[in-house]
Order: C-alpha cells, then structure tokens, then sequence
C-alpha cells in the first residue's frame, strides 16, 4: 500500500527501507505458509519417504542424521528464524540451512522442502524459553508427504 500511495502521489520513496521491509513481509508469508502445510494435524510417519527418503540417506547417510543436523541448525539460529531443508537444483543436493529473521540468508533458487519456524512466538505459549523441547515435537507431526510432494516437483 505504501508503494502504490507514492506511486499515485508522485512522493519520494526511502526504496532501502520499502524494499527491506516488503521482503520481510513476502518472505515472512511465503514461509509460514509452507511451514503450515509441511505439519500434519496429528503425528503420522515419524521418517520420510519416497524419493526424498533415498535423498536424504545419500545426502547425510540416514534420516535419524538428517534429524540431528536439521535440529541442531534449529536450535543454533540467532534470534528469530528459521531452519530449512532445501534443494540445489545444479548441485542435485540436499542443503541445511538456516533462515535469519524471514529474508537474511534465503537463496531464492533454492526450494523449500522442509522448513520449521523458531521465531519464539512460534513455542512460547507452548514450550516458553524451551526451544529444543519444541523442535522435538516438532518431529512427530512432520508431514512427510508434503515434503516428499515438494521434492518431486523440483528434482
């Protein structure tokens, strides 16, 4: 809105802090809109599978691996962000990595598959200060088939 405002206006934009404050609003929408749908409404399969299954064991050996690296990026963000399981398309490889706020680290070529939100309103009211009990039962509604589905659309 403030965009178009100037636009129509003919006003002065300060574009540094617009554009710093539409990517955190876009980025934050767009992540938490694939973290709700990659969490189930119950726990299901506490593995993956599929596809995403085989590329997980090439690419950190075994799913209970990918769990501790995946865990262990979550509870290491600085502040608010967010922990993702992404997919280079050159490198045809499985990548941890972590998101700082919504927008700082994002590799916009790099799909989303997996993806959990440590910002702490995400747990407080739940787990209060206790991050890593939150990760952990983060693990037992992962909607695997979503992630899978993800996967297969971009390998």
């Amino acid at each position: 809105a403030k965009i178009a405002l100037a636009r129509g206006s003919g006003a002065d934009l300060d574009m540094k802090a617009t554009l710093k404050d539409l990517s955190w609003q876009v980025a934050g929408h767009l992540l938490h809109s694939l973290f709700w749908t990659n969490l189930a409404s119950a726990p299901l399969s506490e593995a993956p599978s599929g596809a995403l299954a085989q590329a997980i064991d090439q690419e950190f050996g075994s799913p209970e691996r990918f769990k501790k690296e995946f865990t262990q990026a979550a509870m290491l963000v600085e502040g608010s962000g967010w922990a993702a399981l992404v997919f280079d398309a050159q490198t045809e490889r499985l990548i941890i990595m972590q998101i700082e706020k919504h927008n700082n680290n994002v590799f916009p070529s790099f799909p989303i598959l997996l993806v959990l939100d440590v910002f702490e309103h995400a747990y407080y009211l739940d787990y209060k200060n206790d991050r890593a009990k939150f990760i952990e039962a983060f693990w037992s509604i992962v909607n695997w088939g979503e992630a899978n589905k993800r996967f297969e659309q971009v390998k």
